[in-house]
């Protein structure tokens, strides 16, 4: 079991699971460990690829708290019979609180006037904000995650187009479902709520800011690679992109927990001295009320496959 809630603990234990602390130590040793196991509880630490998992003789299930799937092979997973059963119902209230307030804060330029403000620095004019009202805001993905963002949205007088190549109908009050061209031609801002997959890596490019009608805010807080950086620092330079909000880098570990190598990308580096530019490290997703959510979300969905047969 990797690091989570005590409380998926103790609801595997009390219907008759034996669960086994695995998060201090390496892959090699968790290889041995979990050859007999029924399931897996992981955040992100490995790559659950087929070399490993065939390591697994009794695995049923393997058990993601969080969101994202792409340390898993779920083909692996699909054509042997493991469930694979991941939590993002437990952190999309998170998610979007951060994304409203990393975006508040940037309009604002809060981070900048605080720091200024401790050295004895006194600009008003220069710390000029100006208001989310009467902006049209993009969402590309209307999961958990960006749903939640839309729902902290409607309580501010401004347009919120949605986007998702998987769903429809979903048009409420001030959400309309749109389509990529109309987010092209209106938005202000553009979220990001999508998975990393095949199909998203790099979908915000060269070509994608080129299609924006309007130089606009950039929001990225589902994964790093969605965002190619390089592309990021072109609209930063041509004014494009007015500014960003990144949760997620494209250079961090694949384990989300650790920082980068040095030396930085160039690309990276540039990011990091603009003042455009607004950051936290993966923790979106991350308060005291998630922690305990998703596992608990987790806990539901295996209790109710392994647990509840009559």
């Amino acid at each position: 079991m990797d690091s989570v809630h005590e409380i998926l603990w103790e609801r595997l234990e009390k219907k008759g699971f034996q669960c086994l602390r695995a998060i201090d130590l390496d892959e090699q040793s968790v290889k041995e460990l979990i050859k007999d196991a029924f399931g897996i509880v992981i955040r992100s630490r490995f790559q659950l690829n087929e070399d490993f998992l065939k390591k697994c003789n009794q695995l049923q299930f393997i058990a993601r708290s969080g969101s994202g799937l792409e340390n898993i092979d779920s083909n692996y997973c699909d054509r042997n019979g493991i469930a694979v059963f991941n939590s993002p119902e437990g952190n999309r209230n998170a998610v979007a609180e951060h994304a409203l307030g990393m975006l508040l804060s940037l309009f604002n330029k809060i981070n900048k006037a605080d720091c200024e403000v401790r050295q004895g620095i006194w600009d008003r004019e220069g710390n000029r904000g100006i208001e989310l009202d009467g902006k049209t805001v993009g969402i590309i993905g209307f999961g958990n995650n960006g749903s939640s963002f839309a729902k902290k949205l409607v309580g501010f007088d401004c347009k919120i187009l949605v986007y998702d190549k998987y769903k429809s109908g979903f048009s409420q009050g001030r959400v309309v479902e749109s389509t990529l061209e109309e987010i092209f031609g209106q938005a202000d801002v553009v979220s990001f709520h999508i998975p990393q997959n095949h199909e998203t890596v790099y979908f915000m490019n060269d070509f994608f800011i080129s299609q924006m009608k309007k130089p606009f805010y950039l929001l990225n807080l589902s994964r790093g690679k969605i965002v190619k950086t390089s592309s990021l620092v072109n609209g930063l330079k041509s004014g494009k992109v007015l500014g960003a909000c990144l949760d997620v880098l494209e250079y961090e570990s694949s384990s989300f927990s650790t920082s980068f190598k040095d030396p930085l990308p160039e690309d990276l580096q540039y990011l990091f001295q603009s003042d455009k530019l607004l950051f936290s490290p993966h923790v979106a997703g991350w308060t005291d009320e998630s922690y305990y959510k998703l596992s608990s979300v987790l806990a539901n969905k295996i209790e109710e496959k392994f647990c509840n047969e009559n």
